[in-house]
This record gives structure tokens, sequence and C-alpha cells, in this order.
């Protein structure tokens, strides 16, 4: 045990600002506040719990929806000097069971949501003790569960080392498997002193957390926040119908989402010239950010700093950035999408040319090394083409194709399963979907493709006003090259999201199926 854990530890973060402001509010959710002193006791209380029961559980699965549970349940695996795994009590229990098993959890903390998951996924079968804070009996038998003695709380976090792994998310697999990205303390010690220049934040700020705690992008909600000694906010579903009212409330400074959270907020009325003015900083991430999007925030929240940022799991987080300007940005766009930026220090990348060699030129997919890659994923037979060998060093394939601007920033250009072939014609779903949008009526458009005639077909799902399908065509002809233009189009009155909040391009194509049009 060490009072004082070594700066590379991601728990250091909150001990930063427990020292910082230890009766200030660490996490609000709902009308609970929790200070950075009460949160602190209670992850020492679970940790001694956990290590009571195993000397040093190899992961804890951390079963939850973002609640204390949650939060307090990441912090007591960190406090513990454990790998913490966290999950979303959501999921098909079939891919829960095979996240723990790939994990290699030894221990779970869960809330009643957690429980009734592994209920369904277990029944009684679950071998490993499950802590359940304030629901004594909750097992009913089914699970081992941990008690919480006074005695077994940990006087102070236990060590660990750069290289030892902090936490362990899942992403889609090509298989249909989740694949497990372990995360060390070295990439995120690294992640967050860059983000340390990068921003000012303090301890009067308020953070928005939109996303779940099983997506990477809540780190940074969370140990930005902590880091600082400020407040962090869970961003309930009902926020969504006035968030200028929410951010009002809330004194709400920081906001993280993905670019979805915009149209969402236009829809209800909330997008409109100083409606935020409470917001310092805007990011967002995990899908592309539109120029207009950005600009429309940007005049709503003035008194904010919009940035774009970008990185696969595979990355710690986010690994790029760029920061909106109304003068300069909108000339660096491509097909309507802000840059991403420029890699974070200590990276480097290449580019690979269509048959995957590198020395692509200004466009390419994006490899990247550097501190915040991951060593590789949890079962190594997924690592064969996720990883490539090049100049003596190890580089992740982010699967994105970019283009590098003039002045070294990246322009997200899209996935490479979104450049298809129609007919013989090369097609950047991306350019489609921008000149759907240019059509009059129309506020948003996502571009899918099915299978027709040996080949495949475009459908396009739009928002905004319904137009006969001939008429966007007629326009999509003055923009685009005749065998790019889309036949098939179908009004939405709002996009699916999945639950990272992104629009769920997966459904989409499944609707796109059912032949009606």
């Amino acid at each position: 045990m060490t009072d004082e854990p070594a700066e590379h530890a991601l728990h250091a973060r909150f001990l930063r600002g427990l020292a910082i402001a230890p009766h200030a509010t660490a996490l609000r959710v709902g009308e609970r506040l929790l200070s950075y002193q009460e949160l602190h006791e209670t992850a020492l209380a679970w940790a001694g719990a956990l290590l009571a029961a195993d000397e040093r559980p190899a992961a804890v699965g951390v079963l939850a929806d973002k609640g204390v549970t949650a939060y307090a349940g990441i912090l007591a695996g960190l406090y513990a000097g454990t790998t913490v795994v966290p999950l979303n009590p959501r999921f098909p229990t079939a891919r829960t069971r095979r996240m723990l098993e790939v994990s290699g959890a030894a221990a779970l903390i869960a809330d009643e949501s957690g429980l009734s998951a592994l209920a369904e996924a277990y029944g009684s079968g679950l071998r490993v003790p499950v802590l359940a804070p304030g629901r004594d009996g909750t097992g009913g038998g089914r699970f081992r569960e941990l008690p919480l003695r006074a005695a077994d709380a940990q006087a102070a976090p236990c060590p660990v080392s750069p290289s030892d792994t902090a936490y362990v998310l899942f992403t889609s697999g090509s298989t249909g498997q989740p694949k497990g990205v372990p995360i060390s303390h070295g990439s995120t010690h690294h992640y967050f002193q860059l983000l340390d220049k990068r921003y000012d934040f303090h301890s009067g700020d308020a953070f928005s957390q939109t996303f779940d705690v099983n997506f990477d992008c809540a780190m940074f909600d969370m140990f930005c926040a902590w880091g600082a000694g400020a407040s962090l906010h869970p961003v309930p579903a009902r926020a969504y119908r006035d968030l200028p009212g929410f951010f009002a409330e809330r004194g709400m400074t920081v906001w993280f989402s993905t670019p979805s959270a915009i149209a969402l907020t236009r829809r209800m009325g909330g997008l409109v010239p100083d409606a935020m003015p409470t917001l310092r900083w805007s990011l967002f991430a995990g899908e592309g950010l539109r120029a207009d999007d950005a600009a429309d925030w940007q005049a709503a929240a003035p008194r904010s700093a919009v940035e774009n940022l970008y990185g696969p799991t595979e990355l710690t987080v986010t690994v790029t950035g760029h920061r909106w300007s109304a003068e300069s940005s909108p000339a660096l766009c491509g097909n309507g999408l802000v840059p991403i930026g420029r890699l974070h220090e200590g990276h480097e990348l290449v580019l690979l040319d269509e048959d995957g060699r590198p020395g692509a030129g200004p466009e390419g997919e994006l490899c990247v090394t550097g501190p915040q890659m991951t060593a590789g994923y949890l079962d190594p037979e997924d690592n064969p083409g996720r990883f490539l060998e090049h100049a003596g060093r190890t580089w992740y394939r982010t699967g994105d194709r970019v283009r590098v601007l003039d002045g070294g920033e990246l322009l997200y250009l899209g996935r490479l399963d979104a450049q298809v072939q129609i007919q013989g014609w090369r097609v950047e779903l991306a350019e489609v979907e921008h000149a759907v949008r240019a059509c009059d009526g129309v506020q948003d458009a996502v571009a899918v493709t099915r299978p027709a005639h040996n080949s495949a077909e475009l459908v396009v799902f739009y928002t905004g006003t319904p137009t006969p399908g001939a008429r966007l065509a007629a326009r999509l002809r003055d923009l685009l090259p005749h065998g790019m233009v889309p036949r098939h189009f179908r009004h939405v009155a709002e996009f699916p999201l999945n639950s990272n909040r992104k629009i769920d391009r997966a459904r989409l194509a499944r609707e796109a199926l059912d032949p009606r049009d």
C-alpha cells in the first residue's frame, strides 16, 4: 500500500481532485450529491471487500447503469489495483457473458439492473462473487455476495505499475464477437497529461456525462473532471428535451457528446443563439461532425470553444483534435465534415494504399503508433489484420480513411467499408450524404447499401421535409455523377441511435433490406 500512489496511476487523478476540493461535489446523480471525500471513502470500502475475497483479483466487472454504483465501482476497482471492466446491463446477455469470460473477471460490482442481467445470463450458475452495495440478500442464494465490513476497508489505494492494465473496454468484432481492449495506466497517464495542457479545466467546472461507462469517452469525462476537482453530472434522458434548461440548472461548463446530440437539440428548439451561455468547452467525438452543426452549436454557446475529437478505443479515448474557428475551419472541411485535427504529441502515422501497403499519398487508411496505443487485444487471435509491423514498429490500423491537409491536420473521409462499388462506380457514402443535405428541405441524411442484381444499390434515409424521391434524385443529378445518384429515399422523423448515442447505421441497413420502395 502507499498513501501517495505514483502519478501514472489513473486513480491518482481522483486523489488530485480530492486534495483540491475534498468537500466539493465529485458526482451528482439526479438530486444525490457525493463529495470527493464521500466517494473516496466508498471506493476504499468497496475495494477492501474485493480484496478480502481475493488478494488481487485479475479483473473486476462493473455491471451498472450510470449511477453511484457504476462510478464508485470503477474507482473501487482501480483502488484495489486490479483491472476494471465497465459493462452495460442493457446489452444482450450472451454478449455480457462473453465479455466476462474473455476479461477473466474474478468479481463483479452490480446495481439492480446489473443483478437482473446476471440472473438472466447465468441463473444460479454464476461462479464469481458479486458486490451489491446496499442490497443485502439481493442474490437470493443465486450469487455469492461479498459483505461490506468496516474492518476490510482499505486505508489507501493499491500501487500499480505503468504497464498494468487500468481498464478493459470491448469493441465490436468483425466476427460478431466483442474484442477486449486493455488500456494501461501508462497510456492513460500520457493521455491525461496532454489534456491537462490543452484545456483549462478547474474545480468550478461542471462536466456532462452523456456516454455509458462502457464507452471510452466516459473516461474523458470522469478523469478530466476528477483531476480538476470538478463535478461530474450523468445526463438523464429527459434532459435532452431542454438542454439549455439543464445547463442553466446545473451551471454546466463542459459538454462532451456525439454530434447526434446537436441535431436532437435543434429538433427540440434548443439550438438558438446564446441559448447555452454557461458552456466553456463543447467537445464532440464518435461520429463525423458537420460544419453547419459546429457553427450552430458555436452560436448557441458563444463563450464555448468547440472541438472535434477523434480516436478509436485502441488508441486511448481520443488521439486527435480540431478546434473550430468560424474564420478558418470551413475552408478545411470536406463533404461538409469538420477536420479531426493533428495527432497527439508523441504519436506518428502512416497511410496505407488500397492494397494495404504503407506509403500512400495524402489519402489512405490511417495507422497510428505511440504511447496511447494498446499492446493488443485480450484475445491474441483478434490481433491479425488490426496491427501492422512497419519500420521496426507496431502500428494500429484504424480502418478509417483520412486525408492529410496542407497544414498537417487530418480530414476524416469515412470507414474503409463506407467506400462501396455501385455498378462499377466507386462511391463514397459521405459524399452522397453531403449532396443529399444540399437538397431543399433536407436536414440530415444517411446512405446505406443493400444487395441488388449481383451488385449493390444505395438507399438514403433523410430527415426534414418529406419530398418525392424523384425530386431529390433530379436535384442530385446536378451534384453527383450519374452512377452515384441514389434511386431509393426514405423519410424518417429522426435517426435511430445506438447505446452510445451514435446514429445506428447497422439498423438502417437492416431496414433498407425491406423492399418497400
